[in-house]
């Protein structure tokens, strides 16, 4: 109920507005948030790759409306990769990875602008990936809301036709996601599982904790056992455990898979499997249009809410 309670309030004009200019918002946004523009990214991808992580950065801007919003947050990327590049932050690791590298949401260059929106979104994607390319970055496309995956899997699939590299997302707490694993799961492939952070109906997801759990290691075990690069999304101390005992039953080498994090979540454990030589790979998110990024992270970790809470109470 907490949880689709906060979902509610991340699309609430009202509460965004009320949150966005409290003043207590700003220690809140610069734990979760790398910044408002692509000089602040940089910085925090500088200060995570001297630090002996890896970098994925997410520009914010799910609320596109028109083609000048999805054209403009396009451009955006491009901005971000040539920085990355001038600071020699796009160097590569391997085939798949890089040390930077981008995460897209089809929604913020075009998916849902009407009956044209998939093929703006490929064009403007296509657009990212080749300059990615030019630099030695990646890219991965985002997962959103279930009403977009169909789409999304479509765009990616015409992507890698050019730009096989291109990354995929999956959510765990849909009840197709193990059959999308095993779909993806060949050499070359790239795909980051997480659990999911949406509000999404019984038909379509599991709900309960347990069964997302359960649907995830079952994930896990898809992807070990196939011929692509897999990507942990994941806190979970318990799930970190059992991704680390099923890639030794795999005989996955530290290099053949990573695991990404949250940046603002449990850093110490991001720095405690960096220094045992695992990828490690931080989810930057940055951009002015945070408010429903911080919304669904409160949602999904009850600990996020609490810290935001003692930092309402503190200021109080």
């Amino acid at each position: 109920m907490l949880r689709s309670t906060i979902m509610a309030a991340s699309r609430n004009g009202r509460i965004e507005g009320l949150v966005t200019r409290a003043p207590v918002s700003r220690s809140v946004v610069k734990r979760f948030v790398g910044g408002a523009d692509t000089d602040a990214a940089v910085d925090v991808t500088r200060e995570l790759v001297a630090d002996g992580r890896t970098v994925t950065l997410d520009h914010l801007g799910e609320d596109t409306t028109d083609r000048a919003q999805a054209d403009a947050a396009t451009t955006a990327y491009l901005e971000l990769l040539g920085a990355l590049e001038k600071e020699q932050l796009t160097e590569r690791l391997g085939l798949l990875t890089a040390r930077a590298e981008v995460s897209v949401k089809l929604s913020a260059v075009g998916q849902s602008l009407g009956a044209d929106g998939e093929q703006i979104a490929f064009e403007n994607a296509r657009t990212i990936c080749a300059e990615a390319r030019r630099v030695g970055a990646t890219v991965t496309l985002d997962a959103e809301d279930h009403t977009t995956t169909d789409s999304t899997l479509d765009v990616l699939r015409r992507l890698r036709t050019e730009y096989p590299e291109t990354g995929a997302v999956l959510q765990a707490y849909l009840r197709r996601t193990e059959s999308d694993c095993r779909e993806l799961a060949y050499a070359g492939s790239r795909v980051r599982l997480c659990k999911g952070a949406y509000a999404e109906p019984e038909s379509v997801a599991f709900t309960r904790r347990a069964d997302i759990d359960m649907s995830y290691v079952r994930c896990v075990n898809v992807l070990l056992a196939g011929a692509g690069y897999p990507m942990f999304a994941t806190h979970d101390p318990t799930i970190i455990d059992i991704v680390a005992a099923r890639a030794k039953t795999h005989d996955r080498a530290a290099d053949q898979f990573e695991y990404q994090m949250l940046y603002g979540i449990r850093p110490d454990e991001q720095r405690r499997l960096a220094r045992e030589g695992q990828i490690v790979r931080v989810y930057v998110p940055y951009g002015a249009q945070w408010y429903g990024y911080l919304m669904r992270r409160l949602a999904e970790r009850p600990a996020n809410l609490a810290f935001f809470a003692r930092a309402l109470v503190s200021r109080g």
